[in-house]
């Protein structure tokens, strides 16, 4: 790899909230060794409130956060993914584009929070259920030996952390 970050892509369907508060959770949990970044099918006009706020309530980084297309990362001037991580069960089950570099690709579905209705706090307590459930697997992942684990046994591992 030549000393860079492993790159890892989380997608949505709208890149609104679950994959954009992984992306943000995999840029400070994994320090450099790991350098994420997010897109949906079909990204909403911008990041879902609640979600900026409980990255802010956790006090993770929110400046320049937007949603994607996911094309933008077929492109050939885009960066070549390690893993492409799909966080919502619509986006795991669309024809997803061919990501150059051959990803490993896993499923890794969380409850979509901008769906659940309830009062604010609610919603605010939902949004901070769904970041905790991320945040445990992104540091079960950038805490896996990466570079010593053959590529069926890596698979294995970042297959089965999306079921805890």
């Amino acid at each position: 790899m030549g000393g860079r970050p492993y790159n890892v892509l989380f997608l949505c369907t709208h890149n609104s909230a679950r994959s954009i508060m992984a992306e943000v959770i995999i840029n400070y949990v994994g320090r450099g060794k790991f350098k994420g970044f997010s897109a949906g099918s079909h990204p909403a006009t911008a990041p879902n409130h609640f979600a900026l706020a409980t990255l802010q309530r956790l006090r993770f980084p929110t400046e320049g956060l937007y949603s994607k297309n996911w094309d933008a990362f077929t492109k050939p001037d885009a960066p070549v993914m390690d893993f492409v991580l799909t966080v919502c069960d619509d986006a795991a089950g669309e024809v997803c584009p061919v990501w150059p570099g051959q990803p490993m690709i896993a499923h890794w579905g969380v409850e979509d929070p901008s769906r659940f209705e309830g009062s604010d706090e609610e919603k605010s307590r939902e949004f901070l259920r769904v970041a905790n459930i991320l945040k445990r697997r992104i540091e079960l992942f950038t805490s896996l030996p990466v570079d010593k684990l053959d590529r069926l046994s890596l698979q294995g591992h970042v297959t089965s952390i999306g079921r805890q």
